[in-house]
């Protein structure tokens, strides 16, 4: 999944008219210099660490990453309005809309 990711990540960068083209591609092949794999871009960090979702908290901490993690890494100023893929409005309290997120607790 990474590796097919990856490559279509680096496949759009240099095909799609992006603002960010040069920038990406830098820290990309930066990166993938740091671990010598032999490979031109490294898009995604090594390791794989899954966390069970039993509680919660710990689904309302990953919510909350997911949400704001584009304003954390300076992607965008505002969590709602900025990023158009975040899923962030759907649980505004004025949103009438229900949202598509179902939780059901393991225990």
């Amino acid at each position: 999944m990474k590796k097919h990711t990856s490559k279509e990540f680096i496949k759009a960068i240099k095909e799609l008219p992006e603002s960010r083209r040069e920038w990406l591609l830098a820290k990309f092949d930066y990166a993938a210099k740091r671990v010598k794999k032999g490979v031109s871009y490294k898009v995604w960090k090594d390791g794989y660490h899954p966390v069970i979702l039993d509680t919660s908290k710990k689904i309302e901490q990953r919510i909350n990453y997911i949400h704001y993690n584009p304003v954390a890494s300076e992607l965008v100023y505002h969590e709602r309005r900025d990023w158009k893929n975040s899923s962030y409005a759907i649980y505004e309290e004025d949103n009438i809309e229900i949202p598509s997120v179902k939780v059901r607790p393991l225990w």
